[in-house]
């Protein structure tokens, strides 16, 4: 490995070995860290490279003063901040550099995380909505849509636009972000951020689900009343819970309102999944809420989506089946 990645021992050895070997801090095992340094490494260092030999040099490429936070620790810094909403600040104190040089290292580290995508097989990951549709329509499992939104720092007063962000459903400032899971609660994808004042059908049309599942056939996803009217749109391919219908009489109407419960809570039981993993998300401090820029959130929520990802799959514990819910 080059001499970029190893470097000089900023943090010490005791240190680093501590916050890997402890999964409190970072929420990740040895594994999944381990591999994440030998895939992102390379990665790194190539774009650094390319960064040098991409502008005129009085000196050759590898001369000059060196980095004073190494990879591991690049890597390690992000994940902390990523799992615990950490500051820079204190991250700089921590690894005993500058503010600025952790927050030069968190801008190069989380895109590299979030353009891994999602893993659900080993050298297989969801990048993109269409490679999820493409994976749901070739393995014939259900998926199971939702938006979750993420509180942000409110705009600048008189700028434009500002009220775009506040969320009909919170009433707060926030950005939503599209999930998708399987039927075992795994996460498929994480992404298509929009402003916290879109509703959550037009963020999934939007994205292309609805071109997306025109040419795909007998998959079936689920999602709750606020996508309702996709279903006519994918030829049912799209299943939310039915709506509310009216009775003449009073005997009609409580009849209709049992079964309208029952088969609300049927739907209920089967999506559950989703929403144990945004809850598994949320448990990501820096999506409790963030508290840095905006544009830097889409990258966030894909880093945390592909880190949880891994964590999943390397987990020995089975996931629990999905309950077969009550029929209606």
């Amino acid at each position: 490995m080059s001499a970029q990645l190893v470097g000089p021992d900023v943090v010490g050895t005791a240190a680093r070995a501590l916050i890997v070997s402890e999964r409190r801090i970072t929420g990740l095992s040895q594994v999944v860290i381990a591999d994440l340094v030998a895939e992102l490494g390379p990665v790194w260092q190539a774009r650094r490279d390319a960064e040098l030999c991409d502008r005129p040099r009085r000196r050759a490429v590898g001369a000059g003063a060196k980095y004073k936070l190494v990879f591991v620790d690049r890597l390690l810094a992000t994940l902390v901040h990523l799992r615990h909403g950490v500051t820079h600040d204190v991250l700089a104190c921590w690894f005993g550099v500058d503010r600025s040089t952790i927050t030069r290292a968190l801008g190069e580290i989380r895109p590299l995380l979030a353009d891994r995508g999602c893993r659900v097989a080993p050298g297989l990951r969801l990048r993109t909505l269409a490679d999820v549709i493409a994976h749901l329509g070739a393995t014939g499992r259900t998926g199971i849509i939702d938006a979750t939104e993420i509180r942000v720092r409110r705009p600048a007063a008189h700028r434009r636009g500002r009220n775009r962000f506040v969320s009909g459903k919170s009433r707060m400032n926030a950005m939503k972000a599209l999930v998708v899971t399987d039927d075992r609660g795994r996460l498929l994808f994480c992404g298509e951020v929009r402003a916290g004042s879109v509703a959550d059908i037009t963020q999934a049309r939007d994205a292309g689900l609805v071109d997306l599942l025109a040419d795909t056939v007998h998959l079936e996803i689920l999602a709750d009343a606020g996508y309702q009217g996709l279903a006519a749109q994918t030829c049912g391919q799209v299943v939310t819970p039915p709506r509310k219908r009216r009775g003449k009489n009073l005997e009609q109407v409580q009849w209709l309102m049992a079964h309208h419960e029952r088969a609300r809570f049927a739907h209920s039981s089967r999506r559950i999944p989703v929403e144990h993993g945004i809850a598994h998300l949320k448990n990501w401090r820096t999506l409790a809420r963030h508290h840095g820029h905006r544009h830097h959130l889409p990258d966030t929520i894909r880093a945390v989506a592909g880190l949880l990802s891994d964590q999943q799959a390397t987990h020995k514990r089975k996931l629990p089946a999905l309950p077969a819910g009550r029929t209606t």
